[in-house]
């Protein structure tokens, strides 16, 4: 793997951690998650319209992956209200993966190799440990790492959605044509709710729109990378944001996290990226 794209890879996890943390340690998340999205969709907006590049047959990707954009912030911003962001994303992104390679082997009949398979151990032994061995519901850890399962469904849904969508329009318009109603549907929901409008206001500060320009230039990233090496390496490079994420959750964030956690953690890196390159 080249070294550029290595280095563009390893940033982008780190900006993914990173915004997860600054909306996880948000009072409120669900309100903070309204002001990244709106930003980002604003702030990315001229680009995507000076770089507009789509034909119609994008259409139906764009209408299914702005319904599972919807579902996935709305699913982790609520996890990040009952649980550590050091539960929920070691989960999500690790399963994520996982349920990819599910459909594939047993929807799609592409198979997998015996260090996929090992793989799929590895992220399920982590889990465990990230989670907790017997720990109860009492300290969030059931509830996050439930809501941690939905999240990796709803990111292994896109995933599978955005591999052939993304044959019809370039990597920005795409994401932005796809952004754009799940903000709309999601600001709109939370504005009709109670006290919406004021939670909204509330949560209009510096860090989370941070948190929605990171998550752009993340993804930007991302394809800088993409380009430059294969999608294998850059996807077990990009998934080092999980350990990123736990380790930073304690200093960031003020969350405990233990050995156990951080095992865990390390657990689920090694398992994707054995997907990844198996």
């Amino acid at each position: 793997m080249p070294l550029d794209a290595f280095v563009l890879a390893l940033g982008s996890a780190f900006l993914h951690a990173l915004w997860n943390l600054i909306l996880g340690r948000e009072r409120d998340p669900e309100a903070a998650t309204a002001i990244a999205l709106v930003t980002a969709v604003v702030l990315f907006a001229p680009l995507a319209i000076w770089r507009f590049d789509a034909d119609p047959r994008v259409w139906p990707f764009i209408a299914v992956t702005s319904m599972l954009q919807l579902i996935y912030f709305a699913a982790l911003a609520t996890a990040y209200r009952h649980a550590d962001v050091s539960v929920v994303y070691p989960i999500a992104r690790g399963l994520a993966p996982v349920l990819v390679l599910l459909v594939g082997v047993t929807m799609l009949g592409t198979g997998a190799s015996a260090g996929q398979a090992a793989g799929v151990c590895l992220v399920g032994l982590g889990v465990m440990l990230v989670r907790g061995i017997g720990s109860g519901h009492a300290d969030g850890r059931g509830v996050g790492a439930a809501f941690g399962v939905a999240v990796a469904s709803c990111i292994a849904a896109y995933t599978l959605v955005d591999k052939h969508g993304i044959e019809h329009a370039s990597p920005v318009v795409y994401l932005e044509l796809g952004m754009i109603p799940a903000t709309i549907g999601y600001v709109g929901f939370l504005l009709l709710t109670e006290h919406g409008t004021a939670r909204v206001r509330t949560a209009a500060r510096l860090l989370p729109a941070a948190a929605g320009i990171l998550s752009f230039v993340a993804y930007a990233l991302v394809l800088a990378a993409l380009v430059r090496a294969s999608a294998a390496a850059v996807a077990s490079v990009r998934e080092t944001s999980v350990l990123m994420a736990a380790f930073l959750a304690a200093p960031l964030a003020g969350e405990r996290v233990g050995p156990g956690r951080l095992s865990g953690a390390a657990l689920v890196v090694a398992g994707v990226a054995l997907i990844a390159t198996g």
